[in-house]
């Protein structure tokens, strides 16, 4: 497997994974400071695991400055509240449409950041995409969606300077970030959760929630990130903005809007015009041994 190849099918793997965070809330009812609480209290205890059973100490050689730790893992802090906080505060069709503006926002900072130039492929994917962002977040949108909007687009701009730092800084790793990242959103939550224990049921789906959205996928999203440029990593991750509505109204009956069906279906073609295109003649970044 070619290393492009693997760090699309991480992303990718990641990106389905969060499309069913969604799934999680609808099916919670608990109020937003006890779901984000024990969200990151089982996302930081996946991540530690992984941790803990890896055998070296560094992902690759080189070192990081210490701070760099605490300072990226409020950023997934802040990421992962803004995620929870929006899907509370307005629809799930809402937090994804704005959380699909990631390749330009990602592919602005790569530029100003690394210099990372931006191919006409994913520019033009990109411009596609966005028509069906405008649709859905345009056209979809009610007053009362604006502070889940803020929070979401808030979630979009600090996931998206984590996107490219894994890129700039390949030394860095990448689960202990994201375990602060969790536990900084444990103490946040802490004084405000309920000091009620949740049902068995609610602990069990709370464990999921946490361990795939909040720990693993997260992980997977940031590695693969790695091996393909933001911007195109951004896009990949549009997918999310498709299937998350999709599994709620299959499971809730959580009907999308006519706008955001038919502004999904653009992002969708989007995407795959841009994978389709790009299947010959990719060139790899870097080798695997960087994992």
């Amino acid at each position: 497997m070619q290393p492009r190849t693997y760090g699309m099918l991480l992303v990718g793997i990641a990106t389905i994974m969060w499309s069913t965070a969604g799934l999680f809330v609808r099916a919670l009812d608990l109020d937003l400071w006890t779901v984000l609480g024990w969200r990151s209290l089982f996302g930081g205890l996946a991540l530690t695991m992984i941790i803990l059973a890896k055998q070296r100490i560094s992902a690759v050689p080189g070192k990081v400055p210490l701070y760099f730790y605490p300072l990226f893992g409020l950023m997934a802090a802040t990421s992962m509240y803004g995620y929870v906080g929006a899907l509370k505060l307005t629809t799930v069709a809402n937090v994804l449409a704005i959380y699909a503006t990631v390749p330009f926002v990602a592919a602005i900072i790569a530029y100003l950041w690394l210099k990372e130039a931006i191919s006409r492929r994913v520019l033009i994917a990109s411009l596609i995409a966005f028509v069906g962002v405008v649709i859905v977040a345009g056209f979809g949108a009610r007053p009362q969606d604006i502070a889940g909007n803020s929070l979401a687009f808030l979630m979009t701009l600090t996931f998206s300077i984590l996107l490219v730092a894994a890129r700039r800084y390949p030394a860095l790793r990448l689960a202990p970030v994201n375990a602060l990242g969790s536990g900084f959103c444990l103490l946040l939550c802490l004084p405000l959760m309920s000091h009620s224990l949740p049902s068995w049921q609610e602990i069990l789906v709370l464990a999921v929630f946490g361990s795939t959205t909040s720990g693993i996928a997260y992980l997977l999203f940031m590695t693969g990130g790695r091996y393909i440029p933001s911007s195109e990593a951004g896009l990949i991750g549009l997918l999310d903005v498709v299937l998350g509505p999709l599994w709620v109204w299959l499971a809730f009956s959580e009907i999308p809007s006519i706008a955001t069906i038919i502004g999904g279906a653009i992002i969708l073609i989007a995407v795959i015009w841009y994978l389709w295109s790009g299947m010959r003649g990719a060139q790899p970044r870097r080798t695997l041994k960087n994992v």
